[in-house]
């Protein structure tokens, strides 16, 4: 398993970039702007550690973040997705969007925090019984 990154939204892209890149010295590396889906994805690194990342979501309409709403997700890339969800799903964890792709799914920790987890090299092939498996509860 891997570290890839934490999620947290924003609601002020500007002051979040002024704060996280030039006070705290945080440095972007790569932006995703989905206009179908109306956010944005800015990935930034820490000088010397920038594979150790934090992900700003804005999402263009105006929110109200409260409740946690903020703070996304940890994502972690693994080896096999499909073998780490059967152990999560043996062991009693709900997997709340299963890996229907072969490439992505979510879990929450036992305090609630949802955990991204992405499939290491791209998608598997997709099978059963995930293929078919329904969301559980939110992610």
């Amino acid at each position: 398993m891997r570290y890839l990154h934490t999620m947290v939204r924003v609601t002020d892209l500007e002051a979040s970039l002024e704060f996280y890149c030039n006070q705290l010295g945080l440095v972007e590396q790569r932006r995703i702007d989905v206009e179908a889906g109306r956010f944005s994805l800015i990935f930034l690194g820490a000088p010397g550690n920038p594979e150790a990342q934090v992900e700003l979501t804005h999402n263009w309409d105006p929110e109200e973040l409260s409740g946690g709403r903020n703070f996304g997700h940890l994502a972690y890339e693994v080896e096999d997705i499909y073998a780490l969800c059967q152990k999560l799903m043996d062991a009693g964890v709900t997997i709340n969007r299963p890996p229907r792709d072969g490439h992505m799914a979510f879990v929450r920790s036992p305090d609630g925090i949802s955990v991204e987890l992405l499939q290491k090299g791209g998608s598997l092939p997709p099978q059963e019984p995930w293929a078919s498996m329904e969301n559980t509860g939110e992610w």
